[in-house]
C-alpha cells in the first residue's frame, strides 16, 4: 500500500495516552499501513521522552519509541524538503508570518513526499503552499 499520510508529533504521542482520542484510533485503523512519520517527529518524541523524569513511564516510552520505526516508516528531511522549506519560510516571513523550524521540517517532508499532514494543530499550517492537512482528533 502506498503512503498517504504523515503523522505529526501530536498524533503519534496520542497513541501513548491511557485513553487515546477515538477519532485518531478510528482513522489509524482504516489506514495505518498508509502512514509514516518524519525524522523531525521522531526527534521531537525522543527529546520529550528524555526530558521526563527517570522512571517506569520514561522506560516504557523509550521502549515504545525504539519499536516505532518498525511500525511506521520514518521519512528523512532531505534536499527536496530543505529547498521547499527555505522557499516557504522566506515567502511567509515576507508576509509577516515567521514559522517554527520543526513544524516547517515536518510540513516539508509531507509536501515533498506528496502526503497529507495529519495534525491536531491545523492552524499552525495554514497558508503553506500546496500542503494538505487533516485533523483526526475530531
Amino acid at each position: 500500500m502506498a503512503l498517504r499520510y504523515l503523522l505529526d508529533t501530536n498524533v503519534v504521542s496520542e497513541l501513548t495516552k491511557p485513553q487515546p482520542n477515538a477519532g485518531v484510533l478510528r482513522a489509524l485503523a482504516r489506514g495505518e499501513a498508509a502512514c509514516a512519520i518524519s525524522a523531525p517527529t521522531l526527534e521531537e518524541l525522543v527529546f520529550g521522552c528524555r526530558c521526563l523524569p527517570q522512571g517506569a513511564r520514561q522506560t516504557w516510552l523509550l521502549r515504545w519509541l525504539e519499536g516505532l520505526p518498525s511500525q511506521l516508516p520514518v521519512l528523512p528531511f532531505d534536499e527536496a524538503a530543505a529547498f521547499w522549506l527555505g522557499s516557504e519560510r522566506a515567502r511567509l516571513a515576507k508576509a509577516g508570518r515567521p514559522l517554527p523550524r520543526t513544524d516547517g521540517e515536518i510540513a516539508a517532508v509531507a509536501k515533498t513526499n506528496g502526503l497529507t499532514l495529519v495534525t491536531r494543530n491545523t492552524q499552525d499550517f495554514v497558508g503553506w503552499d500546496g500542503l494538505v492537512v487533516e485533523n483526526w482528533h475530531s
